[in-house]
């Protein structure tokens, strides 16, 4: 089929790397390895940080002229189908439902999500738009069970198939040595979970400078100076400050780590946890938020408590006194990535829910 993809958060082609991009690039991946030809069918942008009614009004108008622009496509270029990734109360699909209809194509969605507290705070009208698309959607691919909870709650009359969150991991080694001392984070540096994730993360580990640890940060942001301050609790020389890197960069260092550590405060689930695991190494994580749903508690890292940095401080001393415990897990970690969270594997699942849902109309 030829697929019109739209990520109204973060274009796949965004210069700013991100788990969004990257996410974005995997389910175009996944859908070209299932045999279709993929096309971003827009660059919009639908963001708005704030329920500001005027600059809603400007990306809605925005949003007209691009449906415009494509239903003009000339009939072997219009597509069969659309597919819009990670729509929520900031970033409804103000496109794809339209054009869905007027092509009368199937439209689907992946990772929409919908957060009834909002509707009191001005995202009304947005979240209005967002369960609007997921009712007409053919199918809504939820990453977690807590999403598609949430939307089947708020619209029970949707299509709901999970598909859970998938990396390709074969870019990712073994690790190079057994260098369990070596604890290694990949995280953006931004107010909100982000940074409350780096402030639990320094307190942790300000508890176990005992151990025979050291820190490798890979990472940038706006918040880097606050988040240097956090860790100038720590002696300097048990840190390594990396910056962004590119993404053979990051493969490299996590190949060459112990333990992968990141309280994961608030995360939708967290790709790099993925990443980490292909690597082969154990996670230490909070039981938080979607990171259940990627790390395998008791098997390939260990869950804490959320909001408890002595838990926290606790599971990553173990992992480091604990060099069988250590090795196990992250020998199930690189397994569990590699044969149940790969591109592959999840490109014949996305293959065989597409097949249930769209029926005759799905091209195969």
């Amino acid at each position: 089929m030829r697929i019109a993809f739209y990520a109204p958060l973060k274009s796949p082609s965004h210069p700013v790397p991100s788990g969004d991009r990257l996410m974005a690039r995997q389910l175009v991946a996944a859908l070209e390895l299932a045999g279709h030809h993929v096309d971003t069918a827009s660059e919009l942008r639908g963001f708005t940080a704030t329920p500001d009614l005027q600059a809603r009004a400007e990306i809605t108008q925005r949003a007209e002229a691009e449906i415009v622009r494509l239903l003009a496509l000339p009939s072997e270029q219009r597509p069969e189908m659309w597919f819009t990734y990670h729509t929520y109360y900031k970033t409804p699909d103000q496109i794809g439902p339209a054009v869905s209809r007027a092509f009368a194509i199937p439209y689907v969605t992946a990772e929409a999500s919908y957060s009834t507290r909002r509707d009191g705070l001005g995202w009304r009208e947005n979240q209005r738009l967002v369960a609007d698309a997921v009712r007409q959607a053919a199918v809504n691919l939820c990453f977690t069970e807590r999403d598609r909870r949430g939307l089947e709650a708020a619209v029970p009359d949707g299509n709901y198939a999970r598909l859970p969150p998938f990396i390709e991991p074969s870019r990712f080694p073994s690790p190079a040595a057994d260098a369990p001392a070596r604890l290694v984070t990949v995280a953006m540096m931004r107010a909100g979970d982000k940074l409350e994730s780096y402030r639990m993360l320094a307190s942790a580990l300000d508890q176990i400078r005992d151990k025979d640890w050291t820190l490798t940060i890979i990472g940038d942001g706006p918040k880097r100076a606050e988040v240097e301050a956090m860790f100038a609790i720590l002696p300097p020389q048990r840190l390594t400050w990396l910056g962004e890197a590119s993404s053979e960069r990051i493969a490299t260092e996590l190949s060459l780590g112990g333990i992968y550590v990141w309280p994961g405060c608030g995360e939708a689930y967290g790709l790099a946890y993925l990443e980490a695991q292909a690597a082969g190494l154990p996670v230490v994580a909070q039981a938080t938020a979607g990171v259940p749903e990627v790390v395998m508690d008791g098997k390939s890292g260990i869950l804490t408590r959320e909001g408890d940095a002595i838990a926290f401080a606790g599971a990553v001393a173990r992992l480091l006194d604990h060099a069988d415990q250590r090795r196990a897990m992250g020998l199930a970690a690189k397994d569990f990535v590699f044969k149940e969270r790969s591109l592959s594997a999840a490109s014949r699942r996305l293959d065989i829910i597409l097949q249930q849902h769209l029926g005759e109309r799905y091209g195969r």
